[in-house]
């Protein structure tokens, strides 16, 4: 799609299609579950809906209010985990962390929040299969995108 766009430095060509062409952003309709990680100090939000089939995951989407580089790890993270099963997922947090490979302390907040946010999910999932009511699951961010020093 962007084969003759060149590329700024450090860019891959991956992560310039999900800047230019985000995938599952929004709203999931009937999520199994839902979960929220919150920056309170910048009040940036992630949240993650995931539709589970089992242990599979069959849709999942996540809406933000956070910077580009929170809109592209939600994007690649969500088609990453898609159609896989739960254990998959967990671990793709991991290969996401290598495949981003070196990033400053504002981009590392970024992805956390969103794997937070998928963590937090999950942890929606257990709530409800132990029958509790609770419409998402909420985790508030130990790190801040506006830590001391992050704007270099």
């Amino acid at each position: 799609m962007f084969e003759n766009t060149k590329l700024p430095e450090g860019m891959n060509p991956e992560t310039l299609e999900h800047l230019m062409d985000p995938k599952n952003y929004g709203k999931l309709e009937n999520p199994s579950c839902v979960g929220v990680a919150v920056d309170e100090k910048t009040g940036e939000y992630v949240i993650f809906y995931t539709q589970l089939e089992g242990d599979m995951i069959k849709d999942a989407k996540y809406a933000t209010n956070g910077c580009q580089d929170t809109v592209v790890i939600g994007s690649m993270f969500s088609e990453m985990i898609i159609a896989n099963n739960i254990d998959y997922a967990q671990g793709a947090i991991k290969k996401m962390h290598e495949k981003l490979g070196v990033m400053s302390q504002q981009q590392q907040v970024c992805a956390d929040i969103v794997f937070s946010a998928f963590i937090a999910s999950m942890i929606n999932y257990e709530h409800k299969q132990e029958g509790k009511e609770e419409e998402m699951h909420v985790l508030k961010m130990k790190e801040s995108c506006e830590g001391e020093n992050i704007h270099e």
